[in-house]
């Protein structure tokens, strides 16, 4: 795995803004970054990462199957009592996922570390499925890289046939997708991920979040007042449960993407119960719930994580036996309690700290993304960075 300084492309800036990739800069700050790439062999992606990350997916959901029948964990998991059987029964139904990101820390050498499963709204999926690999054509074509280079990228084809399936799966039904407004990378996600539906012949329509409403029987409705059955929402699960409308997604006849189940995958929870059942993975880090710190290595420097945080926010990386912060990030998570996580730095390329996440199309591996950062926690501003096989 090595890190490798590259030219620019001299137009790539026009080429973003006419692909619609407006958010490559954001508050004057590069958020794509091809003044370098990170290079692979192929024994890397397939034994280091693609092989893990269908693994660490199977445990995943493993973990679901445990959580949903247990009470005690949905409270650890801090799903509103009100809607775990709105949690269950997407579970029980078996109510299909399109997409997820697992973030690793992997140097080239060492087996990948887990440090999160962004299983619910994970961003960035069109730079990794679509503007990297356009990178990488360019970049062949104009003798920059051995023609023989290739990616770790079939994002974007799993994608179009993952719908193609959804859509088998809920006939009849146009689907909704949704954002926040006034948020440019999640409106370029989602109208990302909507071309792909409309290349597999889905019927399409898109409406914000704020603007959806409800008719008097309580069901859904966009901005037409047309009926919303079926709908991805860029919008997380623990904010759904938690809003004043929350009463009426049991009521409803809507089929989500990502569907209520997920709830559970992208919540840092999570990692504690993967390391009750299957503790001393090569592939992940100890990490335990508040009450169980007792369990920790005294000596052991760890990780302290808001059970719902999201961009690397309210992190702190807290010094062995005081929990005193060494490091850390602001936000506006904590309140529903923290995981603590043996800490495993990522590693450093020159001055940058680098993180890997990992797509999934159900539960196919699909493409690596790469992000970086002069400080050790990758936040929503870490530079994108495109990658090779060579």
């Amino acid at each position: 795995m090595l890190r490798i300084p590259i030219n620019e492309r001299e137009n790539w800036q026009e080429m973003a803004t006419d692909y619609g990739f407006h958010f490559h800069t954001m508050y004057g700050e590069r958020y794509w970054d091809e003044r370098a790439y990170y290079q692979f062999t192929l024994e890397q992606i397939e034994r280091d990462l693609e092989d893990p990350t269908e693994e660490i997916q199977q445990m995943c959901l493993s973990v679901v199957e445990r959580v949903i029948h247990d009470d005690e964990y949905l409270h650890r998991f801090c799903i509103p009592e009100a809607h775990w059987d709105l949690v269950r029964q997407s579970w029980l139904n078996g109510d299909p996922s399109l997409y997820s990101r697992l973030d690793f820390s992997y140097d080239g050498k060492s087996p990948a570390k887990l440090y999160e499963n962004n299983a619910d709204t994970p961003t960035s999926i069109y730079e990794t499925g679509f503007w990297q690999w356009l990178w990488l054509e360019d970049q062949v074509q104009a003798g920059k890289l051995p023609k023989q280079a290739d990616q770790f990228n079939s994002v974007q084809e799993k994608l179009i046939q993952r719908f193609s399936e959804l859509e088998y799966l809920t006939p009849s039904r146009a689907l909704h997708f949704s954002c926040c407004k006034d948020t440019p990378e999640d409106r370029g996600t989602v109208q990302y991920l909507e071309d792909c539906a409309k290349y597999a012949g889905l019927s399409t329509d898109f409406v914000f979040i704020e603007d959806i409403g409800h008719n008097e029987l309580g069901e859904f409705t966009d901005m037409d007042d047309a009926m919303i059955t079926w709908m991805f929402k860029l919008y997380p699960w623990e904010f759904m449960l938690r809003e004043p409308y929350a009463e009426w997604l049991q009521k409803n006849n809507v089929r989500f993407i990502e569907p209520p189940w997920k709830s559970l995958l992208s919540n840092k929870a999570l990692l504690p119960m993967l390391w009750k059942l299957f503790p001393n993975h090569p592939n992940l880090l100890p990490a335990y719930f508040e009450d169980e710190l007792n369990q920790a290595n005294p000596t052991q420097t760890l990780v302290k994580k808001p059970i719902f945080s999201r961009e690397g926010a309210n992190v702190s990386i807290i010094e062995a036996g005081t929990h005193t912060p060494i490091v850390g990030s602001e936000g506006p998570y904590g309140e529903e309690g923290f995981i603590y996580q043996a800490h495993h730095p990522l590693p450093r390329f020159g001055e940058s700290y680098s993180l890997i996440g990992s797509w999934l199309v159900g539960d196919e591996a699909a493409g690596i993304s790469i992000r970086e950062d002069e400080g050790p926690i990758t936040q929503d501003m870490s530079r994108f960075l495109p990658h090779v096989i060579v």
